[in-house]
Protein backbone atom coordinates (compact mmCIF):
# COMPACT_ATOMS: atom_id res chain seq x y z
CA UNK A 1 0.00 0.00 0.00
CA UNK A 2 1.48 3.38 -1.00
CA UNK A 3 1.61 6.12 1.13
CA UNK A 4 2.60 9.90 1.13
CA UNK A 5 3.69 12.26 3.70
CA UNK A 6 3.04 16.13 3.76
CA UNK A 7 4.60 18.49 6.07
CA UNK A 8 1.83 20.89 8.00
CA UNK A 9 2.48 23.43 10.45
CA UNK A 10 -0.24 23.78 13.01
CA UNK A 11 -1.40 26.86 14.28
CA UNK A 12 -3.59 27.38 17.95
CA UNK A 13 -5.61 29.75 19.87
CA UNK A 14 -5.32 30.27 23.47
CA UNK A 15 -8.60 31.81 24.97
CA UNK A 16 -9.17 33.32 28.76
CA UNK A 17 -11.58 31.61 30.40
CA UNK A 18 -15.42 32.38 30.37
CA UNK A 19 -16.27 32.06 34.21
CA UNK A 20 -14.06 32.47 36.86
CA UNK A 21 -13.81 28.62 37.87
CA UNK A 22 -12.81 27.88 33.94
CA UNK A 23 -8.98 27.84 32.93
CA UNK A 24 -7.73 29.17 29.41
CA UNK A 25 -8.37 27.13 26.58
CA UNK A 26 -6.28 26.12 23.52
CA UNK A 27 -7.75 24.68 20.76
CA UNK A 28 -6.08 23.93 16.97
CA UNK A 29 -7.15 26.82 14.58
CA UNK A 30 -5.34 26.84 11.48
CA UNK A 31 -3.08 24.20 9.34
CA UNK A 32 -0.36 26.34 7.48
CA UNK A 33 0.25 25.01 4.23
CA UNK A 34 3.87 25.77 4.14
CA UNK A 35 6.11 24.89 7.52
CA UNK A 36 7.54 28.61 8.88
CA UNK A 37 11.02 29.66 10.10
CA UNK A 38 9.60 30.11 13.72
CA UNK A 39 10.14 27.39 16.73
CA UNK A 40 7.83 25.19 17.81
CA UNK A 41 5.45 26.92 20.49
CA UNK A 42 6.41 30.80 19.39
CA UNK A 43 3.22 33.29 20.35
CA UNK A 44 2.45 34.45 17.15
CA UNK A 45 0.30 37.47 18.20
CA UNK A 46 -2.05 38.28 21.81
CA UNK A 47 -5.60 40.29 21.19
CA UNK A 48 -7.41 41.05 23.66
CA UNK A 49 -6.33 38.10 25.89
CA UNK A 50 -6.91 36.12 22.55
CA UNK A 51 -3.24 34.56 22.07
CA UNK A 52 -2.27 32.39 18.81
CA UNK A 53 0.49 29.87 19.01
CA UNK A 54 2.30 28.50 16.34
CA UNK A 55 2.66 24.95 17.98
CA UNK A 56 5.48 22.92 15.33
CA UNK A 57 5.25 20.94 12.74
CA UNK A 58 3.49 17.42 11.98
CA UNK A 59 3.51 14.95 9.32
CA UNK A 60 0.12 14.02 7.24
CA UNK A 61 -0.16 11.01 5.83
CA UNK A 62 -1.92 10.19 3.25
CA UNK A 63 -3.01 6.09 2.51
CA UNK A 64 -3.96 4.27 -0.60
CA UNK A 65 -6.56 2.62 1.15
CA UNK A 66 -8.49 5.83 2.43
CA UNK A 67 -9.20 7.46 -1.07
CA UNK A 68 -12.66 6.88 -0.67
CA UNK A 69 -12.86 8.80 2.73
CA UNK A 70 -10.54 11.49 1.41
CA UNK A 71 -13.20 11.74 -1.54
CA UNK A 72 -16.15 12.02 1.37
CA UNK A 73 -14.05 15.03 3.04
CA UNK A 74 -13.54 16.78 -0.54
CA UNK A 75 -17.42 16.52 -1.09
CA UNK A 76 -18.67 17.98 1.69
CA UNK A 77 -19.80 21.83 2.23
CA UNK A 78 -16.93 22.32 4.10
CA UNK A 79 -13.46 20.38 3.72
CA UNK A 80 -11.39 20.31 6.81
CA UNK A 81 -8.47 18.51 8.69
CA UNK A 82 -8.67 16.90 11.96
CA UNK A 83 -6.21 18.28 14.61
CA UNK A 84 -5.64 16.62 17.75
CA UNK A 85 -3.83 18.21 20.70
CA UNK A 86 -3.60 17.54 24.75
CA UNK A 87 -6.06 19.50 26.84
CA UNK A 88 -3.95 22.00 28.76
CA UNK A 89 -4.41 25.41 29.65
CA UNK A 90 -1.07 26.12 28.37
CA UNK A 91 -0.56 26.28 24.81
CA UNK A 92 3.54 25.66 25.41
CA UNK A 93 2.52 22.37 26.96
CA UNK A 94 0.03 21.57 23.68
CA UNK A 95 1.82 18.94 21.32
CA UNK A 96 0.60 17.36 18.51
CA UNK A 97 -0.80 14.40 18.74
CA UNK A 98 -2.11 13.43 15.13
CA UNK A 99 -3.40 15.48 12.12
CA UNK A 100 -5.27 13.73 9.33
CA UNK A 101 -7.97 14.13 6.21
CA UNK A 102 -9.60 11.39 7.35
CA UNK A 103 -13.16 12.09 8.67
CA UNK A 104 -14.01 8.62 9.98
CA UNK A 105 -11.17 8.69 11.87
CA UNK A 106 -11.34 12.09 13.31
CA UNK A 107 -14.57 11.74 14.08
CA UNK A 108 -13.34 8.35 16.35
CA UNK A 109 -11.04 10.43 17.67
CA UNK A 110 -13.21 13.17 19.29
CA UNK A 111 -14.71 10.17 21.53
CA UNK A 112 -11.45 10.07 23.13
CA UNK A 113 -10.64 12.38 27.17
CA UNK A 114 -7.95 13.95 27.58
CA UNK A 115 -7.60 15.33 24.21
CA UNK A 116 -9.20 18.17 22.14
CA UNK A 117 -10.44 17.07 18.09
CA UNK A 118 -11.03 20.57 16.26
CA UNK A 119 -11.62 20.78 12.58
CA UNK A 120 -9.87 23.30 10.84
CA UNK A 121 -10.28 24.47 7.09
CA UNK A 122 -8.71 22.83 4.22
CA UNK A 123 -5.99 25.11 2.43
CA UNK A 124 -6.61 24.89 -1.26
CA UNK A 125 -2.18 23.52 -1.26
CA UNK A 126 -3.98 20.65 0.79
CA UNK A 127 -6.96 20.40 -1.64
CA UNK A 128 -5.36 20.26 -4.97
CA UNK A 129 -2.50 17.40 -3.14
CA UNK A 130 -5.58 15.39 -1.95
CA UNK A 131 -7.46 15.36 -5.16
CA UNK A 132 -3.82 14.79 -6.97
CA UNK A 133 -3.33 11.73 -4.48
CA UNK A 134 -6.89 10.75 -5.53
CA UNK A 135 -6.53 10.97 -8.61
CA UNK A 136 -3.62 8.46 -8.88
CA UNK A 137 -4.21 5.88 -6.55
CA UNK A 138 -8.10 5.88 -5.86
CA UNK A 139 -9.43 2.19 -6.96
CA UNK A 140 -13.72 2.11 -7.36
CA UNK A 141 -14.35 -1.14 -5.49
CA UNK A 142 -18.38 -1.79 -6.38
CA UNK A 143 -20.30 -2.72 -3.38
CA UNK A 144 -21.11 -6.62 -3.98
CA UNK A 145 -24.00 -7.40 -1.33
CA UNK A 146 -23.66 -11.32 0.22
CA UNK A 147 -26.34 -13.90 0.01
CA UNK A 148 -26.69 -16.01 3.31
CA UNK A 149 -26.55 -19.81 2.59
CA UNK A 150 -29.08 -21.99 4.86
CA UNK A 151 -26.88 -24.47 6.91
CA UNK A 152 -28.43 -28.05 7.31
CA UNK A 153 -27.47 -28.21 10.96
CA UNK A 154 -27.41 -32.33 10.92
CA UNK A 155 -25.55 -32.43 7.75
CA UNK A 156 -23.17 -29.40 8.74
CA UNK A 157 -21.04 -29.90 12.41
CA UNK A 158 -18.98 -27.74 11.70
CA UNK A 159 -21.60 -25.32 12.95
CA UNK A 160 -23.68 -26.38 15.90
CA UNK A 161 -26.57 -24.19 16.63
CA UNK A 162 -26.51 -26.03 20.53
CA UNK A 163 -23.51 -27.27 21.97
CA UNK A 164 -22.96 -30.69 22.90
CA UNK A 165 -22.31 -31.75 26.56
CA UNK A 166 -18.25 -33.23 25.25
CA UNK A 167 -17.99 -30.12 23.61
CA UNK A 168 -19.04 -27.97 27.04
CA UNK A 169 -16.87 -26.65 29.58
CA UNK A 170 -16.76 -29.36 32.10
CA UNK A 171 -16.11 -28.13 36.09
CA UNK A 172 -14.30 -30.93 38.36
Amino acid sequence: MAREVLKFGVVAQSRPPVTKWAGRQVRPYAVLPSVPDAAPHTLLSDENGIETWYLGTHDLILHTGDTSHYQDNLMSRRPGVWVVIPEVEDARKADIRLVTVDPYEGEGLALDTGVVVEVVGMPDVLRMKLEDFIARHHVDIPFKKRKRKPVDVEKDPRAPRILQPQDKWVRK
